[in-house]
């Protein structure tokens, strides 16, 4: 297939391989197809329906794996989904009664674009899904290639998102420092809330990571340098049901015996519950774009704080979020291999018109691949089964009820 421009934009939350990610495709079509002209939409559909876009000149293109050594989004992001017609309205993305897939398609025609790469979670690619389904239906020949990112690691049927293992490590980093306030105060309550609406992966993957961490550490206990002090305590996540007062009995046995507990939240633990306060109490519960809860005006951790403070004894608490710490850090050595073998064979794919999500597809043995657009979904849950998780869950001493999805 012959192409002349190809179009890049990054959506959705940020990730630690967005960056990289960029820059890896930009690298990869400079060795392969360096006649190809590149631009990238700001701001990710934001840019697309606007108009806003940027050239990816020869200093971009001799300096991109610069790029490999930050986080973020040089390109940037934004919360766009163009089938929200409502809520595009309301931004003055598009005018009352207008298409805004008919803008965005009339868009990438006016740009010239053959091949549009779209970088993002389920949220993303399933809006280019919808972008691709309406090009198609109106007979406007666009390849869409796709690589999956979020920190969350929840998108159907791709086995590992990009950025996932960045996450977890940073989350286990954030972990050692925060958890390291547990003797700043007798009967010391320390909750780590980790982002996850939907999927305690990131969570469970954080809680092992900073345990994996513990196991290289020396120990003075006789000072009270004890490993013990250190450990979590406790992993809370949304695909597993817990009883409160039964957990409340076994960490105040634990903050009886050493004086502290640590806790990894997922941050979408416990939300129906709180939503269900909120309710009652007749409180508005705010969303987003996509009809997400915004979680940042829920406060699970506070929530989680709250409810074991009082029945632990603890005389200080603290929450605290490592989301944001996460999600904005530069690839480390796992996620850049994913990221090389993903770039590689995106840009392969768009040279020869095949459209889909670049990700090791779990439905035909991990195998790397092209995924079509309509077998993409979110929300895939964490399987609480795996037997390194219940074996951390059985070191710790906690019980796991899987919830049925």
């Amino acid at each position: 297939m012959s192409i002349r421009r190809v179009a890049l934009l990054t959506a959705g939350g940020f990730a630690p391989c967005l960056s990289s990610a960029v820059g890896g495709l930009i690298e990869r079509y400079t060795e392969i197809a360096p006649e190809v002209e590149i631009i990238a939409y700001q701001h990710g559909y934001h840019g697309l329906l606007t108009g806003q876009f940027v050239t990816i000149d020869a200093e971009a293109r001799t300096h991109a794996s610069r790029l490999h050594n930050f986080g973020g989004s040089p390109i940037g992001n934004s919360r766009v989904k163009l089938t929200n017609v409502k809520n595009l309205v309301e931004r003055g993305l598009v005018a009352e009664g207008e298409n805004p897939l008919a803008k965005a398609a009339e868009q990438l025609r006016k740009d010239g674009v053959d091949v549009l790469h779209t970088i993002g979670g389920d949220d993303t690619n399933t809006t280019a899904a919808d972008l691709a389904a309406y090009l198609e239906d109106n007979n406007y020949h666009l390849t869409v290639v796709g690589l999956p990112k979020t920190i969350d690691n929840d998108v159907i049927p791709v086995a590992h998102s990009l950025g996932a293992y960045t996450a977890a490590e940073q989350a286990a980093k954030f972990s050692a420092n925060i958890f390291g306030e547990h003797r700043s105060s007798p009967r010391m309550l320390i909750v780590h809330e980790v982002m996850g609406r939907h999927c305690g992966w990131l969570t469970a993957a954080a809680a092992a990571e900073y345990r994996k961490w513990l196991d290289l550490q020396e120990w003075v206990p006789s000072i009270g340098l004890s490993r013990e002090r250190w450990d979590a305590h406790a992993v809370f996540v949304p695909e597993s049901h817990f009883d409160i007062r039964e957990e409340s009995t076994r960490l105040r046995a634990i903050m009886d015996k050493i004086g502290n507990v640590n806790i990894f939240l997922s941050e979408g633990a416990g939300v129906p519950e709180i939503l269900a306060e909120m309710e009652e109490r007749g409180e508005e519960v705010q969303r987003d774009a996509f009809g997400h809860v915004k979680l940042d005006t829920i406060n699970p951790g506070q929530w989680f704080a709250k409810q074991f403070a009082h029945s632990l004894g603890a005389e200080k608490v603290m929450v605290q979020k490592s989301g944001y710490f996460s999600r904005s850090a530069a690839a480390n050595l796992q996620d850049l291999m994913l990221i090389k073998s993903m770039t590689d064979l995106a840009v392969e794919c768009a040279l020869r018109g095949e459209s889909g999500l670049i990700g090791h597809d779990e439905e035909d043995g991990d195998r790397l691949k092209a995924i079509a657009f309509p077998r993409v979904k979110g929300g895939k849950p964490f399987d609480v089964n795996q037997k390194w998780f219940q074996d951390m869950m059985s070191e710790i001493g906690q019980k796991v009820s899987p919830i049925a999805h």
